[in-house]
Protein backbone atom coordinates (compact mmCIF):
# COMPACT_ATOMS: atom_id res chain seq x y z
CA UNK A 1 0.00 0.00 0.00
CA UNK A 2 1.58 3.31 -1.15
CA UNK A 3 1.21 6.34 1.12
CA UNK A 4 -1.13 8.05 -1.67
CA UNK A 5 -3.61 4.69 -1.39
CA UNK A 6 -3.38 5.54 3.16
CA UNK A 7 -4.38 9.16 1.44
CA UNK A 8 -7.21 8.22 -0.43
CA UNK A 9 -9.72 7.29 1.76
CA UNK A 10 -9.55 10.74 4.34
CA UNK A 11 -9.02 12.60 1.31
CA UNK A 12 -12.00 11.45 -0.29
CA UNK A 13 -14.09 11.83 3.31
CA UNK A 14 -13.10 15.52 3.28
CA UNK A 15 -13.99 16.31 -1.06
CA UNK A 16 -17.19 14.65 0.38
CA UNK A 17 -18.15 17.25 2.93
CA UNK A 18 -16.69 20.02 0.81
CA UNK A 19 -19.34 19.02 -1.45
CA UNK A 20 -22.04 19.02 1.16
CA UNK A 21 -21.17 22.19 2.33
CA UNK A 22 -21.48 23.39 -1.34
CA UNK A 23 -24.74 21.95 -2.32
CA UNK A 24 -25.94 23.50 1.40
CA UNK A 25 -24.92 26.83 -0.04
CA UNK A 26 -22.78 27.02 3.35
CA UNK A 27 -19.65 26.94 1.80
CA UNK A 28 -16.65 29.02 3.57
CA UNK A 29 -15.01 32.05 2.64
CA UNK A 30 -12.61 30.51 -0.30
CA UNK A 31 -10.50 33.25 -0.39
CA UNK A 32 -9.63 32.54 3.50
CA UNK A 33 -8.73 29.41 3.27
CA UNK A 34 -6.48 30.64 0.78
CA UNK A 35 -4.41 32.87 2.43
CA UNK A 36 -4.42 30.63 5.36
CA UNK A 37 -3.69 28.34 2.51
CA UNK A 38 0.00 30.08 1.71
CA UNK A 39 1.04 29.72 4.88
CA UNK A 40 -0.16 26.71 5.90
CA UNK A 41 1.72 25.13 3.56
CA UNK A 42 4.57 26.84 3.80
CA UNK A 43 4.79 25.87 7.42
CA UNK A 44 3.93 22.15 6.29
CA UNK A 45 6.92 22.59 3.94
CA UNK A 46 9.72 24.29 6.50
CA UNK A 47 9.04 21.81 9.39
CA UNK A 48 8.32 18.55 7.28
CA UNK A 49 11.52 19.27 5.63
CA UNK A 50 13.08 19.68 9.08
CA UNK A 51 11.25 16.33 10.12
CA UNK A 52 12.49 14.37 7.22
CA UNK A 53 15.89 15.98 6.36
CA UNK A 54 16.79 15.16 9.99
CA UNK A 55 15.63 11.30 10.17
CA UNK A 56 12.76 12.01 12.80
CA UNK A 57 10.20 10.84 10.09
CA UNK A 58 11.07 8.52 7.57
CA UNK A 59 9.49 6.95 4.40
CA UNK A 60 10.02 4.32 2.89
CA UNK A 61 11.32 5.20 -1.12
CA UNK A 62 9.26 2.66 -2.76
CA UNK A 63 5.64 3.68 -1.26
CA UNK A 64 6.24 7.25 -2.47
CA UNK A 65 5.11 8.75 -5.37
CA UNK A 66 9.00 10.10 -5.58
CA UNK A 67 7.34 13.93 -5.61
CA UNK A 68 9.15 16.25 -3.06
CA UNK A 69 9.30 19.53 -2.20
CA UNK A 70 12.72 19.23 -0.79
CA UNK A 71 13.51 16.23 1.00
CA UNK A 72 9.64 15.93 1.87
CA UNK A 73 7.69 13.48 -0.32
CA UNK A 74 4.56 15.36 -1.87
CA UNK A 75 2.04 13.13 -0.08
CA UNK A 76 3.31 14.12 3.38
CA UNK A 77 1.36 17.74 1.94
CA UNK A 78 -1.92 15.69 2.24
CA UNK A 79 -3.44 16.11 6.18
CA UNK A 80 -2.37 20.16 5.93
CA UNK A 81 -4.15 20.31 2.57
CA UNK A 82 -7.34 17.69 3.93
CA UNK A 83 -7.37 20.11 6.88
CA UNK A 84 -7.40 23.70 5.47
CA UNK A 85 -10.90 22.15 3.29
CA UNK A 86 -12.12 20.18 6.27
CA UNK A 87 -12.08 22.10 8.98
CA UNK A 88 -13.97 25.37 6.93
CA UNK A 89 -16.21 22.93 5.29
CA UNK A 90 -17.56 21.78 9.00
CA UNK A 91 -17.26 24.90 10.36
CA UNK A 92 -20.06 26.78 7.90
CA UNK A 93 -22.21 23.36 8.09
CA UNK A 94 -22.03 23.24 11.62
CA UNK A 95 -22.49 26.91 12.25
CA UNK A 96 -26.16 28.02 12.85
CA UNK A 97 -27.47 30.51 10.33
CA UNK A 98 -28.51 34.03 11.31
CA UNK A 99 -31.40 35.86 10.11
CA UNK A 100 -28.73 38.38 7.92
CA UNK A 101 -26.42 35.75 6.62
CA UNK A 102 -29.78 34.36 5.51
CA UNK A 103 -30.94 37.47 3.67
CA UNK A 104 -27.44 37.70 2.66
CA UNK A 105 -27.48 34.39 0.61
CA UNK A 106 -31.07 35.08 -0.90
CA UNK A 107 -29.85 38.31 -2.38
CA UNK A 108 -27.05 36.63 -4.20
CA UNK A 109 -29.16 34.30 -5.16
CA UNK A 110 -31.84 36.73 -6.76
CA UNK A 111 -28.46 38.58 -8.53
Amino acid sequence: MTYWMLNAPFLALVALVAVVALIARRSPSWRGIGLAAIVVLVLTAIFDNVLVGTGIVGYDPALISGAKIGVAPLEDFAYAIAALVLLPSLWSLLTPRSSSSAQRVSRRASE
